[in-house]
């Protein structure tokens, strides 16, 4: 079977950014399962991986607006630290999920001062090229629940 829309494709993969860091990876954590055309992964890995059948090895590199998109600077912003109620030690790099007028966005924690706290609304991999090398483990149909739900259930996928 070969990767479509609908199909359930379990992956292992390597991410890294343009200098060779590792980003992220399934080394140690398993597979990967996801539900292509579902959304469930950055939309350039799922334009490779079509049509591509287990055993399959791809190497795809992925420009930002088809990642998690360019950075945008007007998605920082300063906010006071009084708006931290109950949060004793705000320090860089916390995350936090703020309510806006599009519904709820994480924010990360970049800069603290004795009265503000400046936030980026900002994906952490904006504005990154990613470099993935992939192995296809599994090509599968997805079952009607896994369709339903639009994610993928069971090993390598959400819990049941």
């Amino acid at each position: 079977m070969k990767v479509a829309q609908n199909a359930v494709v379990v992956i292992d993969y390597t991410l890294k950014d343009n200098a060779g860091e590792v980003i992220d990876s399934s080394e140690g954590a398993g597979p990967l399962a996801y539900l292509h055309g579902a959304g469930n992964i950055v939309e350039g890995l799922e334009e490779a991986l079509e049509g591509q059948e287990a055993g399959a090895e791809v190497h795809a590199s992925i420009e930002p607006a088809k990642a998690y998109g360019e950075r945008h600077e007007d998605m920082k912003q300063d906010v006071p630290k009084e708006l931290f109620g109950g949060v004793e030690n705000i320090e860089q790099g916390m995350q936090f999920q703020s309510e806006t007028e599009q519904g709820p966005v994480l924010v990360t924690v970049v800069q603290v001062t004795d009265e503000m706290v400046t936030v980026d609304g900002n994906h952490p991999l904006a504005g990154v090229h990613l470099n993935f090398d992939v192995t296809v483990r599994e090509v599968r149909e997805a079952t009607a629940e896994e369709l339903e739900h639009g994610h993928v259930h069971g090993e390598g996928g959400q819990p049941q």
